[in-house]
């Protein structure tokens, strides 16, 4: 549970960081649309934990193991969302990005207030509605059995626990898998070709704005995308080769190191971030 205080913690200081920043009091604003979509991200990792680590706790503590159905399924929704707002948001920072380097003299007229409403409800309610429809759809299965041989419950494993046919599901499943991951890799892929493609045309500032604010989110795109591609392929092909031990660390990387991961990157490499933790920490002591 250490853990779990060091993610709640860290990420819980970024997001008061941002929402506590005041342009009219202090010499450096955190209100820019990159933050805040930033501070989107960081609340993200706040609902993915929660919906791994209090469900390991109730399993430790109980005397048998077991997880309830409903708990169950509460938490295959908690854990489904996570992954695709994660994808998502991740998707929509590099949109931001990409009008900033791309369009900078016109990044203001572009990225407008209204926008960035529309942004924030796509990136949470489509995964939110998707995954609402997933769990109805799991929920309503007459299970023919209830070991789930994971830490935590997934749809894929209650979905083979099934005595009905599973077909709706298995199709519904593709297309949640399509929505939430391959379109927002898509649209990172496009506007990362836009934004080299300015790059290697462009000045040197325009290269290094590039460079310090991109690199941040490609380490954080390429570190979640390595743990959810095995934990993709863990449920789908037969990883019984592999240690039992290593099989759950790797399960559990997706969902426990990226909450670790995204504070450290961007609190450390984010000047301004790392300007006004700092301020903050100074003017307290």
């Amino acid at each position: 549970m250490s853990l779990y205080v060091l993610i709640v913690g860290s990420n819980l200081l970024l997001i008061v960081v941002i929402c506590m920043n005041r342009s009219l009091h202090e010499p450096i604003s955190l209100h820019e649309p990159m933050y805040l979509f930033l501070c989107s991200l960081f609340l993200n990792e706040l609902f993915g934990s929660t919906g791994l680590f209090p469900f390991l706790l109730v399993q430790i503590l109980s005397d048998i193991h077991t997880l309830s159905a409903p708990l169950c399924f509460l938490q295959n929704f908690f854990l489904y969302c996570y992954g695709g707002v994660e994808y998502l948001n991740l998707a929509v920072m590099s949109y931001d990005r990409y009008l900033a380097i791309c369009y900078p003299l016109q990044y203001n007229t572009r990225m407008t207030f209204n926008k960035i409403t529309v942004l924030f409800a796509v990136t949470w309610l489509g995964p939110l509605l998707l995954c609402v429809v997933m769990t109805s759809l799991s929920s309503s299965l007459q299970l023919c059995g209830n070991i789930i041989e994971k830490v935590y419950c997934d749809n894929y494993s209650i979905v083979k626990l099934a005595c009905d046919d599973t077909s709706v599901n298995n199709i519904y499943g593709l297309i949640v898998t399509s929505l939430s991951i391959f379109c927002p890799l898509i649209l990172i892929f496009y506007t990362y070709m836009k934004i080299f493609r300015v790059c290697f045309s462009g000045c040197k500032q325009t290269r290094q704005k590039a460079v310090s604010t991109c690199t941040p989110h490609l380490a954080s795109l390429l570190n979640f995308s390595c743990g959810a591609c095995f934990e993709v392929l863990q449920s789908r092909f037969n990883m019984n080769n592999l240690p039992n031990t290593l099989r759950i660390v790797l399960s559990l990387y997706w969902l426990a190191c990226q909450p670790v991961f995204n504070p450290l990157l961007y609190g450390l490499n984010m000047s301004k971030i790392r300007i006004v933790c700092k301020s903050l920490v100074f003017a307290q002591m």
